[in-house]
């Protein structure tokens, strides 16, 4: 039996306990929660107070787990929270840096919003500059999103290849075809869907604690110059479809009940069914690291849509979802230059470079290595530490 140490300072304490799913050498993967630099088998823990444990954690994937609804993830969580205070069997633990990280489940559907009011802006100004009104009409009544590709969504440290498409640019009188040349990240957050409605009905902002299970750290790649040739008059597809990568680790909602804030002031006041009676913002900091040297810091706190909002505005038509569904944030974009959360905006269509290290860059090129950090605040004191994505771009095939 062993006492887990927590070091001082780390983001994985016991206010934090995210789930994700994980694998020992020559075992499968199973679901365990990460302590200190430890990661807990969930089976093996759990396999004295709760007789369902191999059942929902003996298991490759979170879905079994997060199909049980807010009570058992609330009773989870509280036995979680006593065990680890104590001794644990040795044959549960295992460090971090021996296990490997798999996805936390399979992804249903996936929905990508564009909920930053900086960042949407900033796109409108590059692309409509004769417009004296960067947002389009719709932005501040709606949530606007697009459907994504779930197949392409991958786990921290799988490498992306460069994609290829049709492009077509200022100078060119006809699309040519080729690998992109605008590669380009978005640093984002996404919320993932726990327990689902029916067809035809809806969730509402008040009930969206009771489907949301928890949030990981997102990285909607994006290739510019396909996207700007394909986007018009429908939206993302090719630019965006060839992948999506995201942390391993689940931090469930329980523990970032410390972290909700208000939203900035949204005016016009929203339609009734986006109306929120306690607040639904987050007080999330991201860190984007490309090759080793931090470029931006993005607040999730002034994103102007809620996930509970995104939620809402997801199922209002009656648009069922369910275990496994994930919706992102869209791009988290601060006021400051610094605070931008895609290189379109930070060096300002590619014309304003930025330093990296001794380089200066615009987009991405093959080789790169980009890394996404998350903290936010958490009970007693604790910091919520979601972890990292962290992904090299290989060259095209």
């Amino acid at each position: 039996m062993t006492t887990i140490a927590i070091p001082e300072h780390s983001g994985f304490g016991l206010a934090n306990l995210p789930y994700g799913v994980y694998s020992a050498a020559g075992s499968p993967p199973r679901v365990g929660t990460r302590v200190g630099d430890t990661v807990v088998d969930l089976a093996t823990v759990l396999a004295g107070s709760d007789p369902a444990a191999e059942t929902l954690f003996a298991t490759p994937t979170l879905a079994t787990f997060m199909a049980t609804g807010p009570q058992k993830w609330a009773d989870v969580r509280e036995k979680l929270q006593q065990i680890l205070s104590g001794d644990v069997p040795d044959s549960a633990l295992h460090p971090v840096d021996s296990v490997t990280m798999h996805l936390p489940c399979e992804f249903a559907d996936y929905v990508d919003f564009y909920a930053s009011e900086n960042h949407a802006s900033n796109v409108g100004r590059l692309f409509r500059p004769d417009n004296p009104e960067p947002l389009m009409p719709n932005w501040k009544h709606l949530p606007v999103g697009y459907h994504g590709r779930s197949s392409t969504i991958v786990e921290s440290g799988v490498d992306v290849v460069r994609p290829q498409g049709q492009r077509k640019g200022p100078q060119d009188e006809s699309p040519t075809f080729g690998p992109s040349i605008r590669l380009d990240i978005e640093a984002e957050l996404a919320f993932i869907v726990g327990v689902g409605n029916e067809m035809g009905t809806r969730i509402s902002t008040g009930d969206a604690s009771m489907h949301l299970f928890g949030a990981v750290i997102f990285n909607d790649w994006s290739a510019r110059d396909i996207q700007a040739w394909e986007y018009v008059p429908l939206g993302p597809n090719l630019g965006k479809s060839f992948a999506s990568s995201i942390s391993p680790w689940v931090v469930p909602m329980a523990a970032l009940a410390e972290a909700k804030v208000d939203t900035p002031t949204q005016d016009p006041t929203p339609l009734p069914y986006l109306h929120m009676d306690s607040p639904w913002g987050l007080d999330i900091s991201l860190e984007v690291e490309w090759n080793g040297h931090v470029v931006s810091r993005p607040p999730y706190s002034t994103m102007y849509w809620s996930p509970a909002q995104m939620l809402a505005h997801l199922t209002v038509n009656g648009a069922r979802t369910r275990t496994g569904d994930i919706f992102a944030s869209g791009t988290i974009s601060g006021p400051e230059k610094n605070q931008r959360g895609a290189f379109l905006e930070l060096t300002w269509g590619g014309k304003e470079p930025v330093a990296v290290g001794d380089e200066e860059r615009t987009f991405l090129e093959d080789g790169d290595t980009i890394v996404i950090r998350a903290t936010a605040p958490g009970a007693n004191g604790e910091t919520i530490d979601f972890g990292e994505v962290r992904t090299t771009i290989l060259p095209a095939r």
